[in-house]
């Protein structure tokens, strides 16, 4: 059976055509539904979703799309995507997710019928200033958390980590559905300390591309117990008069953006951890190592920690198929 998944971000999409469980090719374009928002209008994005799709096709040696069921999730069902799907309030799981995908036609990307997973809010809501902590939404995440939940094969209550841009923490009860989750702009804070402050030539405007232990930890404990606009101001210092590397002082700053996190999952009330429970982190492996690093040392937390591991496949596309798989759309 063909199928195509689009998984499509705030910057960019990626389609990718599977054959029988096994992917034939892929095909990005940068762009998202941040191209929406600037411009009032979804052009930009019809067009980029249509070229990624003609792509993906092509290198598959597909000449039409008679035979494709397409899948879709992430950004693209938001009110600034192609087709807004509202979110579903948890918990909701695999059940839930195949039973609120919705068809609909875009002649201007594809001549087939697309099938959209809608996201999940942790809160019914209105909410208020006392309440907004209980509130969190996602648009992709919980296709990329029923990805791993397969690929992995977890039983049981967990918390997922996926950090990145936009850092998401999910929690899985123990019917295997998402029961809540966390939201934090760490990687973009992270973006603009590195990029476009005082700080930038002190980290000579460059991520950490290694983790330096010592230098991770430390940065976390200066997050926690001096802020992060302190431990910001520690890395010029350590520049103008300490013998910390560049590699280390990224890894200071990495440290203490992150304990900004920890502390989110620790306390977030939309989230609900309970402790001992088992951490699942993802994410690329920089971010993920060094968040699991961390944990590690952290003795809040008691349950088990492991790590998404390198040559998974697309664990976005995999929950997609599975969702559409319970739905009944794949029959493999």
């Amino acid at each position: 059976m063909l199928f195509a998944t689009i998984d499509t971000g705030t910057t960019n999409t990626r389609v990718m055509v599977w054959k029988d469980g096994a992917v034939l090719a892929e095909a990005g374009r940068p762009v998202g539904v941040r191209d929406t928002a600037i411009t009032g209008s979804t052009d930009a994005l019809k067009t980029g979703v249509r070229d990624a799709i003609a792509e993906a096709l092509s290198g598959a040696g597909l000449s039409g799309t008679a035979d494709v069921l397409f899948l879709a999730s992430g950004m693209i069902t938001s009110n600034v995507g192609l087709c807004e799907i509202p979110h579903l309030l948890a918990p909701a799981g695999r059940a839930e997710l195949a039973q609120g995908m919705r068809s609909a036609e875009l002649p201007d990307v594809v001549d087939r019928p697309i099938w959209f997973i809608p996201g999940i809010k942790s809160h019914a809501g209105p909410i208020t200033l006392d309440t907004a902590d209980t509130m969190d939404i996602m648009r992709g995440e919980e296709t990329e958390t029923i990805g791993v939940l397969h690929a992995m094969r977890v039983d049981g209550p967990a918390v997922l980590v996926l950090p990145g841009s936009h850092s998401k923490f999910v929690r899985v009860d123990a019917e295997g559905r998402i029961a809540g989750s966390v939201t934090t702009i760490s990687g973009e804070l992270l973006d603009v300390l590195t990029k476009n402050t005082l700080i930038a030539s002190s980290l000579a405007h460059s991520f950490a591309d290694r983790i330096v232990p010592d230098a991770l930890l430390r940065g976390a404990e200066y997050g926690r117990t001096l802020s992060l606009g302190r431990s910001a101001f520690l890395v010029r210092l350590l520049d103008l008069f300490g013998d910390l590397d560049v590699q280390g002082r990224a890894n200071l700053i990495l440290g203490a953006v992150l304990a900004s996190d920890i502390t989110a999952l620790r306390h977030s009330r939309s989230l609900g951890m309970e402790p001992g429970t088992a951490i699942i982190v993802g994410g690329k492996a920089m971010l993920r190592d060094a968040f699991a690093l961390l944990l590690r040392n952290d003795p809040a937390f008691t349950g088990t920690i492991t790590i998404v591991p390198d040559g998974l496949p697309s664990v976005a596309a995999v929950g997609a198929i599975e969702i559409a798989r319970t739905r009944g759309l794949i029959n493999l």
